[in-house]
């Protein structure tokens, strides 16, 4: 069994690098979708897309978990619902006011949340010197969010798109947290039934929008390049991706890897959309990425 860990560990790296390349990429997206397609449509449409395609190839292995997905359904509809289309709609609309490479980097402060969820919900404590590094990347994620002024944090002046992806933050930490009750059933199978279920959840929000000014049915190629990504990179993909990295190597180590997801998503912004990369992104990736090294380095010497 100890020759077989570093083989699982490695193969949860490939896994959860391929998740945080397509959330970068999905933030990018999101703000191409700026216009072509209103945020809580594309919700609907990229959950309802990847439903019907899961449900195709995962068939045979639903038939076997049914009793199993049966008794476990509300959890499962829960989970779909609060991790997927909550998150996702939550996601899209903070891009309606500010930028993807700001969304990224938000990204960054999800394990902050992880880690105290798993302490307050299963008393799960973390080193001391993750804990000093983890504080590195929490003052990255604040520092973008007020838009390098620190001095901002007196008169509350942050963006209400970055405060926006914060709660969404907080969402998916929430929801990589309830992981660990999943039911014991084939991830493909866990995959598709709570993206059925983050289907279903997003109706009445895009029938909500459907009332508003801000409805945009996709009618330009790019609207629909952007559904059919969604559906099939972040959503296929990487959920399915991030699902067994968890199972592998455990919600707070797999939490380390969210960190990519700013440097994706930063690169892939200045070179899609040619946002502006000012002072403070780097500042902030620097402090992300080296809060990151310096939890890893130290927590191995401890």
């Amino acid at each position: 069994m100890p020759g077989k860990l570093p083989a699982l560990a490695s193969n949860a790296a490939l896994l959860l690098t391929v998740t945080t390349l397509m959330w970068g990429g999905n933030a990018v997206a999101g703000k191409l979708a700026v216009g072509d397609v209103s945020p809580l449509l594309l919700t609907w449409f990229r959950w309802t897309l990847a439903s019907a395609v899961l449900v195709v190839i995962a068939r045979d292995q639903l038939r076997k978990d049914w009793p199993v997905i049966v008794r476990h359904l509300p959890y499962l509809f829960v989970m779909g619902a609060i991790g997927f289309a909550v998150f996702n709609a939550l996601l899209y609309s903070s891009l309606l006011y500010t930028t993807a490479i700001n969304v990224t980097i938000i990204q960054a402060g999800m394990p902050m949340f992880i880690f105290i969820l798993n302490f307050i919900v299963f008393r799960m404590r973390i080193h001391w010197s993750q804990a000093a590094g983890y504080s590195f990347t929490l003052a990255g994620v604040l520092l973008v969010a007020l838009g390098g002024d620190f001095g901002s944090l007196a008169g509350l002046k942050v963006n209400f798109g970055d405060a926006i992806m914060l709660v969404a933050a907080f969402v998916y930490g929430a929801y990589s947290v309830a992981l660990r009750a999943k039911p014991d059933i084939h991830w493909l199978s866990f995959l598709t039934t709570i993206i059925v279920g983050a289907a279903i959840t997003s109706i009445p929000f895009a029938a909500y929008e459907a009332t508003t000014d801000g409805f945009i049915w996709p009618v330009t190629s790019i609207g629909w390049a952007v559904v059919v990504y969604t559906a099939i990179g972040p959503s296929i993909l990487a959920q399915g991706s991030y699902i067994r990295g968890i199972d592998l190597i455990g919600a707070n180590k797999a939490a380390l890897f969210l960190n990519l997801v700013p440097i994706f998503g930063a690169f892939l912004a200045v070179i899609l959309l040619g946002e502006q990369f000012h002072w403070y992104h780097a500042v902030s990736l620097v402090l992300v990425i080296g809060g990151i090294v310096m939890a890893q380095r130290l927590s191995q010497r401890a």
